[in-house]
């Protein structure tokens, strides 16, 4: 055999699932609705104004200067850890392209068609107003994700993607 003859093997394992969204350049939308990320801001600020009052009042140790505020610092600290989820609720965002499924997060979520073995919608409806749909995935290898769906659009996608990848695995 020489060098310039290439020999083809078959893929080892089962054929890679291929989904193409129904526009171009892919499907993106709000991962988040806007009355969750409204009850995210207000209990964001509610619970900004009560611990400020709380500091004002003295119950962290009788003193209303910096060393009060010092002195709740765990609830300061809990308070900025709930201003840091608030700003990536408002921000995440959902998308589906030609390379996968992905979503912006406190730790950004993809995965790839190719790898794909399982994909489920879950949602209650009547309250998708408030709690986004979730889209279940799961890998070949037992790997999976969950990412929120909170756009009809996105959502539409979705349930295309799940029926042609249990077609296509034959489920």
């Amino acid at each position: 055999m020489t060098t310039t003859e290439q020999t083809t093997t078959p893929a080892l394992g089962p054929t890679p699932f291929v989904f193409h969204p129904s526009i171009d350049d892919g499907v993106e939308g709000p991962a988040f609705s806007r009355w969750f990320q409204a009850i995210t801001w207000t209990t964001l600020v509610g619970s900004g104004y009560w611990l400020l009052t709380l500091w004002q009042q003295g119950k962290f140790g009788g003193d209303t200067s910096v060393n009060g505020l010092r002195n709740a610092g765990w609830f300061v600290l809990g308070w900025a850890l709930l201003a840091w989820t608030t700003w990536h609720v408002m921000h995440s965002r959902a998308r589906l392209d030609a390379k996968g499924i992905h979503q912006t997060w406190i730790w950004d979520k993809h995965m790839s068609y190719d790898e794909l073995a399982y994909a489920k919608l879950i949602r209650i409806r009547g309250l998708e107003w408030f709690m986004a749909p979730r889209f279940y995935v799961r890998t070949l290898m037992g790997k999976f994700a969950v990412f929120y769906i909170s756009s009809p659009q996105v959502q539409a996608e979705c349930e295309r993607l799940s029926a042609e990848l249990a077609a296509f695995r034959e489920f």
